[in-house]
């Protein structure tokens, strides 16, 4: 397991890298001006040499291109002060670390998204094995209608219904805001409850008819059969034998989405007015500020990236054989 996890780690860091290299010659080789986006508008000649000074972009394209990487491992200077490792550059619209900001806005962002997959896979999961133990009884058919029914939903849509009835008009719930958990605990989980309940219920209809489907295909198969025919319960045929194996397709799935619910959270977030990555991304681009938007992408991607590795571990937990593979 140990070699599995090895290889996986370094591919990842070889992915990553070829991400940033991508990443500087997208932006900073791109033929618009890129001192000019951080002068501003009334921006006098001296005023651009100087920056183009600062930002080294006098410099060869090479040194421009390691100065870039190294900073990310070992930090770099700016005239602003020093950046420390991982230095992401500094903002043109603020003027503070990239690194820093996200920083500060990704507990947010953590929160909509882990809970976001606890609520549609507990769920979600939950109610397709149920519709599986019980197919084609009511149980069956009212959860499969129900997830038929949540699918047609989106996050844009859905949001400001449930704001309408459970915050504007019978003031049930407070409106969303997020508290750290270290600060508040109790305020932490009511101010971030409808935002991740609403972004998993688009989540939970799909988990909710791949769990059923898989679970079914699994009580089919030759070795289930074989113990169900030697007097092993059906609870226990399967609890021990199906389950597991109705766990790699979703685990598959599971991979893809919780990576794309990043691009879920950008929604989430503008529609809750929330200060998470998501808005960081899009402010960024309305301001034109490329080194946030370089590093919020570079971020996205090793993100991305440990959540591939996570999801190959669970598949050799799984899944022995695939560690051979």
């Amino acid at each position: 397991m140990l070699q599995f996890i090895l290889r996986r780690t370094v591919g990842a860091f070889v992915t990553l890298f070829l991400i940033g290299a991508a990443t500087f010659f997208l932006f900073v080789a791109a033929p618009s001006d890129y001192a000019s986006l951080a002068c501003g508008k009334d921006c006098s000649p001296q005023r651009l040499a100087d920056i183009r000074e600062a930002l080294g972009l006098n410099l060869p394209l090479a040194q421009q291109f390691w100065d870039f990487m190294s900073g990310i491992v070992t930090g770099r200077d700016f005239p602003t002060g020093h950046c420390s490792a991982p230095c992401l550059g500094v903002s043109f619209y603020s003027g503070d670390m990239v690194w820093s900001t996200i920083m500060d806005r990704f507990p947010l962002t953590l929160t909509l998204t882990a809970g976001g997959a606890i609520v549609f896979l507990v769920i979600g999961v939950g109610a397709g094995m149920i519709a599986a133990y019980r197919r084609g009884t009511l149980v069956d058919k009212v959860a499969t209608g129900a997830s038929m029914v949540l699918s047609s939903f989106q996050i844009y849509f859905l949001g400001p219904i449930v704001l309408t009835v459970l915050v504007y008009s019978t003031g049930w719930m407070e409106d969303p805001k997020y508290v750290p958990l270290t600060e508040d605990p109790v305020g932490w989980f009511v101010g971030m409850s409808i935002p991740v309940c609403v972004m998993a219920t688009i989540f939970t209809a799909q988990y909710t008819r791949m769990a059923r489907s898989s679970m079914i295909e699994q009580l089919a198969e030759d070795h289930v059969r074989t113990a169900r025919a030697k007097g092993m319960s059906r609870k226990y045929v399967f609890l021990r034998y199906a389950w597991r194996g109705s766990l790699i397709p979703i685990v598959t799935v599971l991979g893809i989405d919780v990576s794309s619910m990043l691009g879920g959270a950008v929604v989430t977030e503008l529609t809750f007015s929330l200060q998470g990555i998501g808005r960081l991304a899009v402010d960024g681009a309305v301001n034109k500020d490329l080194p946030l938007t370089m590093g919020v992408m570079l971020f996205g991607a090793f993100f991305i990236l440990i959540i591939n590795i996570l999801t190959d571990i669970t598949y050799a937990w799984i899944d022995p054989r695939i560690r051979l593979s």
